[in-house]
C-alpha cells in the first residue's frame, strides 16, 4: 500500500464503522478527560487552591497529594489510550476485510486480550522509568561536576542518544499492541515478531508514523483553538467558578480534537502493520481469500490474521 492508500484506509474504515469508532472513542476519552481533571485539580479544589493568586500559599502536604493524584491520573490515561487502541484495531481488522462490526462484538473480541495489552503497558512504563533514572543519574552528575564545558562535551551527545533510542524502541515495538490483538499473541512474542516486521522497513514506518503524528497534531489543536480561545475568556475574573468553566470548555476542545484523530491513528498502524505483512509475508493473498467471504464470513476472517493455528 502506498502512503495514499493508507491514510484513506483510515478514514474510510471510520467512515464505515461510524457507530463502533466514534462511539467507542468518545466514551473512552470522555471517561479519561474527566478522571485526569479531577487527578490533577481534585486536591487543589480540596485545599482551595485553585486560583492563581493562591498558587504562593501551596503547602508541601498539598504539592505532595496533588503530584499522587496526577501520577494516578496519568496512568489511567494510559491505560485507558491502550484499551482504546486495542478496541480500534479490532474494528479495523474487520474493516480490511471490509465487514462491519458493533461495539458489543468489538468488547467481547478485546475482553480476553486486557491482561496482554496491560502487560505491555506496565512493561513500557518500566522501561521509561529506567530512562527517566538513568536522565537523573546523568544530570545529577553533571551537576556536580559543574562545569558549563563537560555539560555540552558531554550532556548533548548523550540526550541525542537517549533520544535516538528511545525513537528506535518505540518505532520497533509500535505493532505490539496490534499483535496482541489480532495474532492474540502474548507481549513478549508480540514485541518479539514487532521488530521482525519493522526491521525491514524500518525508515518507511517511522516516517509515516511522524507524518501522522504531525497531522493529528495539527488538526487536534485546529480543532480546539476556539475552545481554548473562549476558555481564555472566562479567566478575565479571577474566581474559582470562573478557573473550572475555564477548564472545563478547553478539556471539551481537547476531547472533540482526540475522538476525531484517535480512529486515524489507530487505523494508520493497523493499516502500516498489514502493509508490513503483505511485504513480507504475501498477506495480500489472504486478504482476498477473506474479502470473498464477504460479509456472512465476518467471524472466520479474524482468525486469518493468524500466524499459527488457534
Amino acid at each position: 500500500m502506498t502512503l495514499g492508500d493508507i491514510f484513506n484506509g483510515a478514514v474510510g474504515y471510520v467512515r464505515a464503522n461510524p457507530r463502533a469508532t466514534l462511539g467507542l472513542t468518545a466514551i473512552v476519552v470522555v471517561a479519561i478527560q474527566i478522571v485526569t481533571k479531577v487527578a490533577v485539580f481534585g486536591p487543589l479544589a480540596a485545599y482551595g487552591r485553585l486560583t492563581t493568586d493562591q498558587a504562593k500559599e501551596l503547602s508541601s502536604g498539598v504539592v505532595g497529594a496533588w503530584l499522587t493524584s496526577m501520577g494516578a491520573g496519568v496512568l489511567v490515561a494510559w491505560l485507558g489510550g491502550m484499551l482504546l487502541s486495542g478496541m480500534l484495531t479490532v474494528i479495523v481488522g474487520r474493516a480490511v476485510f471490509g465487514t462491519p462490526i458493533t461495539i458489543g462484538e468489538t468488547w467481547a473480541k478485546i475482553r480476553g486480550r486486557l491482561v496482554p495489552l496491560l502487560g505491555l503497558a506496565v512493561l513500557e512504563g518500566a522501561v521509561l522509568a529506567v530512562f527517566a533514572g538513568l536522565v537523573a543519574v546523568i544530570v545529577a552528575v553533571l551537576a556536580a561536576i559543574g562545569s558549563a564545558a563537560a555539560v555540552v562535551l558531554l550532556g548533548l551527545p548523550l540526550a541525542l542518544a537517549m533520544l535516538a533510542l528511545l525513537v528506535y524502541l518505540y518505532t520497533v515495538v509500535l505493532f505490539a499492541p496490534v499483535l496482541i490483538v489480532l495474532e492474540r499473541l502474548p507481549v513478549l512474542d508480540a514485541i518479539t515478531r514487532s521488530f521482525v516486521l519493522v526491521r525491514n522497513g524500518f525508515w518507511r514506518v517511522l516516517g509515516i508514523r511522524v507524518l501522522t503524528l504531525l497531522v493529528t497534531s495539527v488538526v487536534a489543536a485546529a480543532v480546539a483553538v476556539p475552545f481554548n480561545i473562549v476558555s481564555q475568556v472566562f479567566l478575565v475574573t479571577p474566581s474559582t467558578a470562573a478557573f473550572l468553566v475555564s477548564t472545563a470548555v478547553a478539556s471539551v476542545g481537547a476531547a472533540i480534537g482526540e475522538i476525531i484523530t484517535a480512529p486515524f491513528n489507530a487505523g494508520v498502524i493497523t493499516l502500516l502493520y498489514t502493509d508490513r505483512r503483505m511485504r513480507a509475508e504475501a498477506f495480500d493473498l489472504v486478504l482476498q481469500t477473506g474479502a470473498a467471504g464477504g460479509p456472512s464470513g465476518a467471524a472466520s476472517t479474524d482468525n486469518l490474521w493468524l500466524t499459527r493455528p488457534v
